[in-house]
């Protein structure tokens, strides 16, 4: 739902990218399309603090970082902000530059608002763009989708571990360690 006025909304990608949202909605432009999202929740948060200590605790920080909700040039008239991205030094490096860069490796952390069409586009998006792997977290169902191509998604409960290879081949973890980590 929009908040503010259909007028205060911007009506090109120029002005999209100038362009501050005031309602705290996330929001992403599709080929002239405003797209709205609430934005991560406590829950969320929690999940990429989880993802973000298995990503030190595994070497990868020396490679690159876990970015929260970056701004991904997916085409030119396409900008996405995935949950997570993972984002090579060199790539951050290019970036930094004013290169658009695409990440290896996406994390959505689902919410009841969003819906299955969005998500299905989405993940068609970030494959066409060069993405290797793509995780689906569905907190409400503790479920992840690990998507390596469109045609190709494991459905991961309980102790089914969930993988970011071949991207980031140590990256890994079980459902139940992801929803119910130890205090450690």
């Amino acid at each position: 739902m929009v908040q503010a006025s259909a007028s205060a909304l911007p009506q090109t990608f120029d002005e999209f990218l100038n362009w501050e949202p005031t309602d705290g909605y996330k929001c992403e432009w599709n080929d002239g399309e405003l797209i709205q999202s609430s934005g991560k929740k406590k829950k969320q948060y929690f999940i990429y603090g989880i993802l973000n200590k298995l990503f030190f605790k595994t070497g990868y920080i020396v490679k690159g970082m876990l970015m929260a909700e970056p701004d991904v040039m997916l085409t030119s008239i396409q900008m996405r902000r995935p949950d997570i991205a993972y984002f090579t030094y060199e790539q951050t490096e290019r970036g930094r530059q004013g290169e658009d860069v695409i990440p290896a490796f996406v994390i959505e952390i689902l919410s009841e608002t969003d819906q299955a069409y969005r998500i299905e586009e989405k993940i068609a998006e970030y494959f066409k763009a060069g993405v290797q792997v793509v995780w689906n977290i569905n907190p409400e169902h503790e479920v992840v989708y690990v998507y390596t191509s469109r045609k190709n998604v494991m459905i991961c409960l309980e102790n089914d571990v969930c993988s970011a290879a071949p991207v980031l081949p140590d990256f890994s973890l079980t459902v139940n360690e992801l929803f119910a980590p130890s205090v450690s």
